[in-house]
């Protein structure tokens, strides 16, 4: 959509509440008419378009600024495909910049940088998933997430259309729900794997065009898959032709660098302060979410943001005015930008990567919350890492690392993450990180999605730990599939699959996930056998048991408490041969007797597989 800029832009754009700037601002096409042209530059003091239809001359097509500091023009000459930049002039010492479009929606394949002037043309098909995605987005709902990069997952040449229908059979094979995408905003380094972000409005082009990247997301839904997209809003590269000192000014970021540049990363900071930044970046989001059809945005590096001192020593940070180090142009920025995609896209979802306890992240931006729907539960991920990690016989001197959890289990709307970030910088793949040989590797990792896929809270795996993936995550290079014609990579597979099968056939395993009462310890202490064991609960629902045996010891006639008098049905065991496992464990089904434990009237005697796990059911 396209339409002139007015007084209410201008308003909407000062004052931080513009959420549709890409209607108004960028390149667009007018059937019959010259192309319309509109850049945010209130320091400059010349502005044109340089491009392959003026010869990348300066002068030739100037823009003229109004008084809200938007440059605008309109010139004949540049149809679908033209590849354009501005040149800037600044008043702070009359330096020439040349720039990327800020607002572009399709960008030139890197390494080279310039604007393409693009249209939108694409029909969707994808009614009955939009119509649906409310329902599937609740928070009683199952969400199962396959985190992916598109450049390593698996070559296919026809790009975002060939990696949807390869992504939608795949999703659909093994029971995830959705698939998160690494950034696909257009990045100039590829190795950033798309976090450091130049195209805020703009697809990479390393796959094709923004048309494609929706045939992409009309697939997935047609196959009943969600897209949830990473969203970089906390940071952007230094980059010549970025958004860096773009009109001579600090415009987007702080100048001072104790506010304004990231140590960590090398890169710019967001100036949230900024009304016209806020309205930018709520603008950003809003416009992935429109126009590419996604159900959700997962927001990268959310405590960078909200604290000042964030990887900062004393003196390399300012205070806020109170004196304290929360970011409060970041706050307001995070709950504006939650209450506007929720406004304006009914049934999407928001995701908060927040490595720290700031509280009330998911809580409503009302009740003094930030306005998330969903976080990632780091913690969880580091303790139970760390856990696993241990060798099976020093368990029992870890134990609490695993229970620790269910302390603030309730505090949150948790997505538990076992993310890219887990498989790179030396850290190996999860299979490699595994103690013992190679059996026991599968088995503990077998036992360790078993464990994330019943604990409270939504889940998320990066792709090739599905198949137990040997190399250490690699962007250069695709997954190695060749893996799957051995044994015990798609026995791990097979266990996900059975996974995703009990976990969304089992509303007792989402349905109540920050409810305290949908989970109880059934054994919590038993450090000294490295067992824990317990019960999920949702209303109307059946319960489900889980008992977990974090050795490779077998313990027979291991005695548990049970909710319910009856018959139990085995649903999954980890050590079924089906999944590399030694097939030790219960008989099926398990009867209960009456016989009290652990709190309740009656019980099961089981068999514990070694490092492995078994689910309880009650039969009808």
């Amino acid at each position: 959509m396209h339409r002139p800029f007015s007084a209410e832009d201008s308003w909407h754009l000062s004052n931080g509440s513009h959420s549709r700037l890409w209607e108004v601002l960028g390149s667009h096409v007018v059937p019959g008419q010259p192309t319309a042209f509109r850049v945010w530059a209130p320091d400059a003091t010349e502005v044109c378009v340089i491009s392959e239809a003026n010869e990348w001359k300066h002068g030739v097509h100037a823009l003229e600024p109004d008084p809200s500091g938007v440059w605008r023009g309109e010139f004949a000459g540049y149809e679908p495909g033209v590849r354009y930049k501005y040149s800037i002039m600044s008043r702070h010492g009359g330096e020439r910049r040349e720039k990327a479009d800020p607002l572009a929606r399709l960008a030139e394949v890197p390494p080279a940088t310039a604007s393409v002037v693009a249209t939108d043309d694409y029909q969707w098909s994808d009614q009955d998933w939009m119509d649906s995605r409310g329902i599937r987005h609740r928070h009683d709902s199952p969400l199962s997430i396959y985190e992916v990069h598109l450049g390593s997952w698996r070559y296919e040449p026809g790009g975002y259309r060939s990696m949807g229908e390869q992504l939608a059979e795949y999703c659909t094979d093994l029971g995830f729900t959705h698939v998160e995408l690494l950034p696909v905003t257009e990045h100039p380094f590829y190795g950033s794997w798309g976090y450091q972000t130049t195209g805020y409005f703009a697809p990479t082009s390393r796959y094709g065009g923004p048309e494609d990247l929706k045939a992409m997301v009309d697939t997935l839904h047609q196959a009943g898959v969600g897209v949830i997209l990473d969203w970089v809003p906390s940071h952007f590269p230094v980059d010549a032709h970025s958004l860096g000192e773009f009109d001579g000014s600090h415009l987007y970021e702080h100048a001072d660098p104790r506010q304004g540049f990231h140590p960590d990363w090398k890169s710019w900071v967001f100036n949230y302060d900024r009304p016209e930044v806020r309205s930018f970046l709520v603008s950003s989001a809003n416009f992935w979410m429109e126009a590419f059809h996604l159900d959700g945005l997962r927001v990268d590096a959310v405590a960078s943001m909200l604290y000042l001192d964030y990887s900062r020593a004393d003196g390399e940070w300012i205070p806020n005015i109170h004196g304290g180090n929360e970011n409060l142009g970041a706050i307001q920025f995070l709950q504006t930008l939650n209450e506007t995609i929720y406004r304006e896209h009914p049934g999407a979802i928001m995701i908060a990567e927040e490595s720290t306890a700031w509280p009330g992240v998911t809580n409503p931006v009302e009740g003094g919350g930030l306005g998330f729907g969903l976080k990632w539960d780091m913690g969880w991920m580091n303790d139970t890492l760390v856990y696993f990690r241990q060798e099976p016989v020093h368990r029992r001197w870890h134990h609490d690392t695993l229970t620790f959890r269910s302390v603030y289990a309730s505090a949150e709307h948790y997505v538990l993450p076992l993310s890219h970030d887990e498989v790179v910088h030396g850290k190996r793949s999860l299979l490699e990180q595994m103690p013992g040989d190679d059996w026991q590797k599968f088995a503990n990792l077998r036992l360790l999605l078993g464990y994330q896929w019943t604990a409270p809270g939504k889940n998320l795996l990066f792709m090739g730990s599905e198949f137990a993936v040997r190399d250490e995550w690699n962007h250069e290079q695709e997954l190695n599939w060749s893996l799957l014609g051995e044994g015990l990579h798609a026995g791990v597979q097979g266990w996900v699959r059975k996974l995703n099968g009990v976990y969304r056939a089992n509303p007792a395993l989402y349905r109540a996930d920050r409810d305290p009462s949908g989970f109880r310890w059934v054994v919590g202490d038993d450090s000294e056998q490295s067992v824990v064991v317990f019960a999920r609960f949702a209303p109307d629902s059946p319960p489900i048991v889980v008992a977990m045996n974090n050795t490779p010891v077998p313990r027979a006639h291991y005695r548990i408490g049970i909710p319910a008098a009856g018959r139990w049905e085995v649903v999954a065991n980890s050590d079924d041969p089906g999944y590399g496992g030694s097939g030790v464990g219960p008989s099926n089904p398990v009867v209960s007797e009456p016989q009290a434990s652990h709190g309740y009237d009656h019980s099961v005697e089981i068999v514990l597989p070694p490092l492995g796990m078994v689910i309880l059911a009650p039969q009808p």
